[in-house]
């Protein structure tokens, strides 16, 4: 007998889940017959997102610039002239020549090198910082919209607590107490950068709860975990890749201004923060020394800027009447 009723619990669950699975895609719009054609909704999804993302040109030039400093900073050891840490005291401060093409720091390194490492740090920091991020944003605003009451009471508590400190304040205390380094700046920065993203997910799921999908879904006797996995995070997705796109780059500003103040990415290693910060007594002498690594955090930060409002419109489905 119980294997009986375990199996007609089975049945009941699946069924109820098709059906809300149904339901689902009625709401929207969309008709899939998932059992004859082997499509799923959000493949459909996607491919109308893809095409209102390909008509921003804009949008798609920026998708051009970070895929340029994505290569740049996966092959940054086959593009570098350079060692970026070899020191030619015979060359230092030298203006931009045939041999050294964006010239030479105080200690004769090329700068044409250490700015394409750095590219490398502030994309690792951005993105590790950031998944950092959206793995405790997303578990902290699923947690207050889904269990609510309580849970949501403290966990929002929480949130507020933590936005209510000025960011770059705080997180030169933090990494005052974590000590300078490459993997305290990840650890920190992503400690402080969930909020925003806990928030969406928690309004994104306070909706989607109380949905008949949802709904349907919980009275059929599934656990809170596998409602959470296979149905809220699929639904979350285009908010969390809104979200970090955006969240790279303050990220980087963030890691920028720790280098420059001494307590994020230490030397020799390249930073762009620590290379503006470098070259402060030279900045009447040897212009270009500053000028290089500022506007490489000018142009990256722009491009996912702008990247992020190209997906914000393409996947928000409101921003598409």
């Amino acid at each position: 007998m119980a294997l009986l009723n375990s199996d007609k619990n089975d049945k009941r669950t699946q069924e109820a889940e098709r059906v809300a699975a149904d339901a689902a895609t009625a709401q929207t719009g969309e008709r899939v017959e998932a059992e004859k054609t082997g499509k799923k909704r959000a493949s459909s999804y996607w491919a109308v997102s893809w095409g209102i993302f390909k008509k921003n040109r804009l949008g798609m030039a920026c998708l051009v610039v970070v895929c340029i400093l994505v290569f740049v900073a996966l092959f940054a050891p086959l593009l570098a002239p350079y060692d970026p840490d070899f020191q030619t005291l015979t060359a230092r401060l030298q203006a931009p020549n045939s041999t050294y093409l964006l010239g030479t720091d105080e200690y004769g390194r090329d700068i044409l090198s250490r700015t394409i490492y750095g590219c490398r740090i502030s994309l690792s920091v951005g993105v590790v910082s950031q998944i950092i991020a959206l793995v405790i944003g997303f578990f902290v605003g699923v947690c207050a919209g889904y269990f609510g009451g309580k849970v949501d009471a403290v966990l929002s508590f929480i949130i507020q607590v933590f936005s209510s400190f000025p960011f770059l304040l705080f997180a030169i205390v933090v990494m005052y107490v974590m000590g300078p380094g490459l993997v305290n700046l990840y650890v920190a920065l992503g400690l402080l950068m969930w909020t925003s993203t806990a928030r969406l997910v928690r309004g994104d799921v306070m909706r989607l709860k109380g949905s008949e999908y949802i709904q349907s879904c919980i009275l059929s006797g599934g656990s809170s975990w596998r409602i959470i996995m296979k149905h809220l995070l699929p639904n979350c997705v285009s908010t969390l890749i809104v979200v970090s796109t955006l969240g790279i780059p303050n990220a980087i500003l963030s890691e920028a201004s720790l280098s420059f103040l001494g307590l994020g990415v230490q030397p020799p290693t390249a930073s762009w923060g620590q290379m503006i910060s470098a070259s402060q007594p030279y900045i009447q002498s040897n212009t270009y020394y500053s000028v290089i690594p500022g506007i490489a955090i000018i142009i990256t930060v722009m491009a996912f800027n702008l990247l992020g409002d190209a997906l914000r419109d393409a996947l928000d489905p409101k921003m598409r009447a």
